[in-house]
């Protein structure tokens, strides 16, 4: 499937970054929000630092009254500032390091800009400060990486964390079992028509991986006993070339760092 972006519900525009790479996906996604009736608008994600993206960003913006940021990831915050000061506004994010002005961002507030509310719900696990943005005009969220529009995300030990994103996922299920949220706007990848099924699976994947993992410690501790060293500093990896092997090597790094946290969930 190719993914451009495009105009989403009533009032959102995602501006996809030219970042694409194996763990971006078609690249980052820029969320424009502004309800049809307002001049002003929010942007979600700027992005890397590309000026021509920027610059498409900036026009379909127009008159921007904040950023907000999902998380701290380069790919998605690392043009905040400069964009926020070029289009005169502030940088809202949960860590203060890459906000610009006074105002945060966190659990249960509302950012409204004209008829538009942007409700935000914390949902750490991929990071410690990632966010979601819930939208009940439209029952949408944007969901950072924690949710992506293709495939599964990785949870970035050691400031991703494995219990914390199962807890994020049974938060954003809860929403769309309640008919809060309908679709997904992601952080990267196409737009998720229907939400529920989608975070079922990714709490079926999570539960099955951990399954595979503690399958794959049995196997290197069973292989142990039979004489065969079990380097405990390159246990994670051991665990990748195992549960991992259907997967390209070039993800095997970012895998690890699930594994890692797979294993500080499991206590090992």
């Amino acid at each position: 499937m190719t993914w451009t972006g495009g105009a989403f519900g009533s009032v959102a525009q995602c501006v996809l970054a030219p970042n694409a790479s194996p763990m971006t996906l078609d690249g980052t996604n820029t969320w424009v929000l502004r309800d049809p009736s307002s001049s002003r608008s929010v942007v979600v994600d700027p992005g890397p630092p590309d000026l021509e993206h920027l610059d498409a960003v900036a026009a379909v913006a127009g008159d921007v009254a904040v950023v907000l940021l999902t998380h701290h990831h380069l790919d998605h915050s690392e043009a905040a500032r400069s964009f926020a000061a070029r289009v005169g506004c502030g940088v809202r994010a949960l860590d203060p390091s890459y906000r610009l002005g006074s105002e945060g961002l966190g659990e249960g507030d509302v950012v409204a800009v004209g008829d538009l509310e942007v409700h935000v719900v914390a949902t750490p696990g991929h990071t410690s400060d990632s966010l979601s943005f819930v939208l009940p005009a439209e029952r949408a969220v944007l969901t950072g990486d924690t949710v992506l529009g293709r495939g599964t995300t990785v949870v970035a030990h050691p400031d991703g964390e494995l219990g914390a994103y199962l807890g994020s996922l049974d938060r954003l299920r809860a929403l769309a079992e309640a008919h809060e949220i309908e679709t997904i706007w992601p952080g990267h990848g196409p737009v998720i028509d229907r939400a529920l099924p989608v975070l079922e699976h990714y709490v079926t994947h999570r539960r099955e991986r951990l399954d595979q993992v503690r399958a794959a410690l049995r196997d290197l501790h069973a292989d142990a006993r039979s004489g065969v060293p079990l380097d405990h500093d390159a246990l994670p990896r051991r665990v990748v070339e195992i549960v991992y092997a259907d997967v390209d090597p070039v993800l095997w790094p970012a895998a690890e760092l699930s594994v890692r946290a797979q294993l500080a969930y499991l206590g090992r």
